[in-house]
């Protein structure tokens, strides 16, 4: 564990699974049933679903948990699951939504990043940069060369996110030796759902950025790459796009960072 700086609140007592402290926020690791009870929630009022966020992968997962160092209160959290390379995605919840025969080629540890999601009452950057530091912590104590998940947008119109997905055809595609392919029932094409569009016509940057989730756009300032079309997901109203990052494209300055958030350095 890292030690405090400046600004830090003084750690007053042990708590179990910590991961990382910065500022007024923790990430720990889930303990027991009442910590994945409370992740349950939270996930079900981000996704807005009826009933308790769950389903078969959670037992496989390691659950890690944000929270306010003052009163405890889970303001975050997402889970996990490591994979020794490319051969295991056929475990992975992507696997569900997305063709990966291509990405089991991929030699080195992976890490599935799934169900993120940030309390909608919490408006602080810091909730993310902890998370991120968590991240980061994890995939160098676990040898991660490559972090994958669904990156998912809010509703199931991804026609209210064309200029988000039109800059993500235009720069950052997958690589087309890892490019996943489609499996999902219902699924748009970039082009497809950019059809309409002249041909060179740019995106609008503004506009894009805004309509990018947050997850995303950390995935994106990386070097993270997508999928060339989206997944409908009526169950948790959102759409989604593959996405995966190299941990040894990550630019040199942006590791440094990360690893400074971690403690790492």
């Amino acid at each position: 564990m890292p030690g405090n700086s400046e600004g830090d609140i003084p750690v007053q007592a042990e708590v179990p699974g910590l991961l990382l402290e910065k500022g007024g926020y923790r990430a720990r690791l889930a303990q027991g049933a009442d910590d994945l009870t409370a992740a349950h929630l939270l996930r079900a009022r981000c996704f807005r679903t009826a009933s308790l966020d769950q389903d078969q992968f959670d037992e496989a997962c390691l659950h890690v948990l944000i929270e306010s160092r003052s009163d405890g209160a889970l303001v975050g959290c997402f889970r996990l699951m490591l994979l020794e390379n490319g051969q295991h995605l056929h475990l992975s919840y992507s696997s569900q939504f997305y063709d990966l025969t291509q990405l089991c080629a991929f030699s080195g540890r992976m890490m599935e990043l799934g169900r993120f999601c940030i309390d909608p009452a919490v408006q602080n950057a810091d909730v993310l940069r902890l998370a991120w530091g968590a991240v980061t912590g994890l995939v160098d104590q676990n040898g991660v060369g490559l972090l994958f998940g669904c990156s998912s947008f809010t509703g199931t119109n991804p026609s209210a996110f064309i200029e988000a997905f039109a800059l993500l055809k235009r720069r950052h595609l997958a690589p087309e030796a890892w490019s996943p392919g489609r499996k999902a029932a219902d699924t748009r094409l970039f082009g497809d759902l950019l059809q309409d569009r002249a041909v060179d016509q740019k995106p609008d940057l503004k506009l894009a950025q805004a309509q990018l989730p947050p997850l995303l756009r950390s995935y994106l300032t990386m070097g993270g790459w997508v999928s060339d079309h989206v997944v409908i997901d009526v169950e948790l109203n959102t759409c989604h796009v593959f996405t995966g990052l190299e941990v040894k494209a990550v630019p040199r300055v942006r590791k440094r960072l990360l690893r400074g958030v971690a403690g790492s350095l």
